[in-house]
Parts: structure tokens; sequence; C-alpha cells
């Protein structure tokens, strides 16, 4: 079991940079990681996951070119880097945790960080 931690969001304007970083003790590095976004009265959506071991990652159409996922064992960290952000980035984001790097449907993912909104101005 693992407990996920997240942190990093807060407001930046239209073509910032933003990283988040998602953390745990236990046995983080056993598992994917994977992070989603929710946008208001929207679902949560899939962005992408990193294998546990950092070669495999999946990235949503949506954010492809723009977001860069990658994690350090020896910090039992992941983190996701959002480069040129959009207005339409604007939402509350979470990591999570899976045994399965293809996994992108909420319900594959078992172990859940807090929320974390990320508002990007125009």
């Amino acid at each position: 079991q693992v407990q996920p931690v997240l942190s990093g969001g807060g407001l930046v304007q239209a073509g910032d940079s933003l990283r988040l970083s998602c953390g745990a003790s236990g046995r983080f590095n056993d598992f994917a990681i994977g992070w989603f976004r929710q946008a208001p009265g929207m679902g949560r959506e899939f962005v992408g996951v990193i294998s546990w071991n950092g070669v495999h990652r999946n990235y949503a159409e949506s954010v492809k070119g723009r977001v860069t996922i990658s994690r350090d064992s020896t910090k039992n960290t992941a983190w996701m880097q959002m480069d040129n952000l959009k207005p339409e980035d604007t939402a509350v984001y979470y990591c999570a945790a899976t045994w399965d790097h293809r996994a992108k449907r909420e319900d594959e993912f078992m172990y859940w960080s807090q929320g974390t909104q990320v508002t990007v101005s125009s």
C-alpha cells in the first residue's frame, strides 16, 4: 500500500511552466504513477503515466509535446512538468498509483493523492 502526496499547484499565466511533484513512502517505487486532472464540471481526465522503472511513458493526446513525466527512485518521487500552459489546462490535478503502466482509466489506479489546483490565466 502507498499514499501518494501531491504538491506544486498554483496560479500561472498562459505560456508559463509548472512542475507537480508526487511522492510517498513505502512501496512507491514498485508502482506505475499516473496523472489525472479534473476541470470544473467535467470528469476526471487521464494526462499521463510512467512505469515503475521510468522506462515506459504514455501521454494523452491533448498534452503530448507539452507534458513530461519523470521519476527518481532514490527520492521516491515522480514529477509532471507542464510547459506552455493554456487556460484549458486549468483543473484540479491528481497523481495515482497502479501496477500496470498501460493503465489509463480511473478504476485501474488504486491509490490516489489529494488534488492540487492549477489555474492558468490568459
